[in-house]
């Protein structure tokens, strides 16, 4: 079975860069056996921001796209401020949030995208956790923001 870190290079994955905070807070935090990561929107590999309203000025499957660059973004996060993702040892919880239309109603399919990548990297096991999806309006006007907690190895 392949680790994390090599199942990003076995998917050809490019992780874009870490965006830095956006206020006072901590990008990711351990305690005890969990990392804790905070909001992460979707960062491009340019540096720019996916943006837009799902059911307004985006599909469900645009939605979904912005959903797994969070992913990305996440992974190159967690890199960036905690070090080797072959640490963690599973999923837990995710938190997701769509920036849609108020007659949407499928944010749990656009969290999708995320969820998808997650189970690629880290095994369709360990990379599915327990999960909510809301709609709601997201800052800067980006498309999605996801936070997560993950269980690392002792």
């Amino acid at each position: 079975m392949s680790t994390p870190s090599e199942k990003i290079k076995e998917l050809g994955l490019v992780l874009p860069p870490a965006p830095p905070p956006a206020g006072l807070y901590k990008p990711v935090l351990v305690v005890d056996n969990f990392l804790y990561v905070s909001g992460q929107g979707p960062m491009l590999s340019d540096g720019s921001l996916y943006k837009g309203r799902v059911g307004d000025n985006l599909s469900l499957e645009q939605g979904k796209e912005g959903a797994r660059h969070v992913g990305l973004t996440m992974l190159s996060t967690i890199t960036t401020h905690f070090g080797d993702l072959d640490r963690i040892k599973r999923l837990v919880k995710t938190l997701g949030m769509v920036n849609s239309h108020p007659d949407f109603g499928d944010q749990p399919l656009v969290i999708n995208g995320f969820s998808e990548l997650m189970a690629a990297v880290f095994g369709s096991d360990h990379g599915v956790g327990v999960r909510s999806a809301v709609g709601m309006i997201l800052p800067s006007g980006i498309a999605v923001e996801i936070e997560a907690m993950f269980e690392l190895h002792k």
